[in-house]
């Protein structure tokens, strides 16, 4: 095997970043590598280092087949005053816990609860495939998926229901 050293830089500069999950087709084209094979061994190597060396932050692939450089969930709240720039506005974090904590909702539900704003907010949850819906009708119904669970450590909804619960109450 060839020398990995620039490719793996590559990697871990684009998930450093990106602030986002990358798609394995734009870590492909980062690492110059041209196969998917590789990458993802790359990938693996990076994720086994960083975990194992890095305290608070992590490498996950999450259940969409995308990779991220995240903070580890139980990190989160002690550094949010730090962040400057939220992947998701405190709007759509209302938004995202609220379909989270109600699923299955529908459209309909949303717009009463929280405005017209909740289209802007579904279309940019969609995009970042943190929700998910079904056509009802003229509705639609959304509920949260996998990589929302992985992305935020939340892995069964009662879980999350005690987490929101407690935050509401402070």
């Amino acid at each position: 095997m060839a020398d990995d050293t620039e490719p793996i830089a590559r990697l871990e500069a684009a998930l450093y970043a990106a602030g986002r999950p990358l798609e394995i087709s734009e870590l492909i084209r980062v690492s110059g590598t041209g196969s998917k094979t590789r990458t993802i061994s790359m990938l693996n190597e990076i994720m086994k280092r960083v975990n194992k060396q890095m305290m608070a932050l992590e490498v996950s692939r999450l259940p969409d087949e995308t990779y991220v450089l995240q903070l580890k969930h139980e990190y989160s709240e002690v550094i949010r005053k730090f962040a400057s720039q939220p992947l998701l506005s405190r709007a759509m974090q209302k938004t995202l816990s609220y379909i989270a904590f109600m699923q299955p909702v529908s459209t309909k539900q949303l717009v009463e609860t929280r405005g017209n704003g909740v289209y802007a907010h579904l279309k940019e949850l969609k995009r970042l495939g943190f929700v998910t819906y079904q056509d009802a009708g003229r509705l639609k119904i959304y509920n949260t998926t996998d990589k929302f669970g992985s992305y935020f450590g939340i892995h069964d909804s009662q879980e999350l229901k005690q987490r929101l619960f407690k935050k509401m109450r402070t």
